[in-house]
């Protein structure tokens, strides 16, 4: 039985990493939106993580924390190739007994359209973090810009579930995009994931 957890769920500290790889520099913004949105719940630790390079640190960091959330940029229809090179690496977790087993996972992603396939790199994080026997926590937001009287400023504008989704226009800098609508609604998704973080520390302790 994995023990993941059990000395954060005594301390009443949950530990959140952000493990994510962003190619301009709009990918990164939406990791520090999500570490905000955790650190927004008491009792929350938040450490960004950037995937760019493997070294022992970045394993031991995401080892070290209660629940990880996978970001990338989608291109071409999937994660950057930059994560997927982290997520073929992490075969060493996956060999030592599932060393990530029970620990809460999430995502999300950017690109430059609306759609730009961005599910389909979702799917694959979460496909990731079940292979690693994680448990995968979506976003609980009703669809924004929605319906007539909706406002492009709405959370989850984009119409997404299994993560928080962002877009950026191909000509704007990270300084100006992704939008802050988008940014809000991956802030909202950090603090869900540390929020069901804290209740499975608990539910570990009590067990």
């Amino acid at each position: 039985m994995s023990t993941t957890g059990s000395t954060s769920a005594v301390a009443g500290v949950a530990r959140v990493a952000v493990a994510f790889h962003s190619g301009y520099g709009h990918t990164a913004k939406q990791a520090e939106a999500v570490a905000a949105g955790a650190a927004s719940v008491p009792g929350t630790t938040t450490d960004l993580v950037p995937l760019d390079e493997l070294t022992e640190d970045v394993w031991e960091r995401l080892t070290a924390a209660d629940a990880i959330v996978f970001g990338a940029p989608t291109y071409m229809g999937s994660p950057s190739w930059v994560f997927k090179k982290f997520a073929e690496e992490s075969v060493r977790v996956w060999a030592a007994d599932l060393a990530w087993r029970d620990k809460i996972a999430a995502g999300f992603t950017n690109s430059k359209a609306m759609s730009g396939d961005k599910l389909n790199s979702l799917v694959d994080l979460a496909v990731f973090a079940a292979q690693h026997g994680m448990i995968w926590v979506g976003l609980d937001i009703y669809p924004g810009w929605a319906e007539s009287t909706a406002s492009i400023e709405d959370l989850n504008r984009l119409g997404s579930w299994l993560g928080a989704m962002a877009q950026s226009d191909a000509d704007l800098s990270a300084e100006k995009a992704p939008p802050a609508t988008d940014l809000r609604t991956a802030t909202a998704l950090g603090a869900r994931v540390a929020t069901v973080t804290h209740r499975h520390l608990r539910g570990a302790l009590a067990a």
